[in-house]
């Protein structure tokens, strides 16, 4: 059995989706502060317990009753903005939780773990496609929160053999091509879904941070990678750790860079709406352009994209969008 902590959230509920696929049982432990109960319950049909990484009790009343052999974790906050603002709650859950969960499971003797980590810790890129060696450098709270467990488990696996794989994203994007799964957060950060609800009409206007950055257009430049995609890299993951693997880091990106002009016009494509535009200031702290080489994923895991062209992601997205929040439009083929 797989726990799949944090799997009632975005990326939680695809990993477990896939590992379903894949045949292994799964078991997750959200403590539903942004995920939706309804997903595990009614969607993906597997035992939710309703609780935290925080609570050590816990932990080792399911480490003892139920046979997990291996852990994902995506239970962290993950929203840059508040981790500044509100730097505490930040490092008392990514940090603090996390070690509470590892000390679970060694405890337990439970020695595999797939980490959700993140491509912000490398800061300001000083070279792209940005690859593993990079240097780190994080710019924020949570970035840094993220850079810490990653030492923490370099340690454990020193001290206590426990085995890591940690994936370093970059933006993930859409939802399930089976229109089941999706992003749904509460408020909402990421370009995609905030430029799907612009042509719902449920926001006034998308809005563009920054027109004069050193990028073709002016506008930011990302790396998006579908949430499937990234769902299945997680199950390879797991896959290499069970088949002996060492501990290792890998990013997952397309190695493709959209600015966030080309993502509007791209979503005015398949929408077939019109998506009114506000001009805005740089946000702080921002990279002109991000986007990652998935090289060491490729050749180590196995891993490949499915979906990599941005039209799919958005096709994806938007049918998710529509059925989530009411308007049922046809999508453009």
């Amino acid at each position: 059995m797989i726990l799949v902590t944090g799997g009632a959230g975005y990326i939680g509920s695809h990993a477990v989706m896939e590992l379903q696929r894949a045949g292994y049982e799964v078991m997750v432990l959200d403590n539903l502060s942004y995920g939706h109960r309804e997903i595990v319950e009614e969607v993906l049909q597997v035992k939710l317990v309703v609780g935290d990484i925080s609570d050590r009790a816990l932990l080792d009343q399911l480490f003892s009753t139920y046979p997990i052999t291996a852990v994902m974790h995506f239970a962290a906050y993950i929203a840059v903005g508040e981790s500044v603002t509100d730097p505490a709650k930040y490092y008392r859950n990514n940090v603090t939780g996390t070690l509470t969960l590892l000390e679970a499971m060694i405890a337990a003797s439970v020695k595999q773990f797939v980490f959700s980590s993140t491509c912000a810790l490398y800061g300001i890129p000083k070279f792209v496609p940005i690859t593993e060696e990079h240097p780190q450098d994080p710019i924020s709270p949570y970035a840094t929160t993220k850079q810490t467990v990653e030492h923490i488990l370099s340690d454990f696996d020193v001290a206590y053999g426990l085995k890591s794989v940690r994936f370093r994203y970059f933006n993930a994007a859409g939802a399930h091509p089976n229109g089941q799964l999706g992003e749904d957060h509460a408020p909402e950060t990421h370009l995609i879904p905030l430029v799907l609800m612009a042509a719902l009409g449920k926001l006034p206007a998308i809005q563009i941070l920054g027109t004069d950055y050193p990028t073709p257009d002016g506008t930011c430049v990302r790396d998006y990678i579908h949430v499937s995609d990234l769902a299945q890299a997680h199950v390879q993951g797991l896959q290499y750790l069970e088949n002996g693997g060492a501990s290792d880091v890998f990013n997952l990106g397309n190695g493709l860079g959209f600015s966030v002009r080309e993502v509007i016009e791209a979503a005015r494509e398949v929408t077939g709406r019109e998506i009114p535009v506000v001009e805005r200031d740089r946000r702080p702290g921002d990279p002109p352009v991000l986007v990652g080489s998935s090289d060491k994923a490729s050749n180590v895991l196995g891993w490949k994209p499915e979906y990599a062209d941005l039209k799919q992601i958005l096709t994806h997205a938007w049918q998710w969008h529509q059925q989530r929040h009411g308007q049922h439009t046809p999508v453009p083929q």
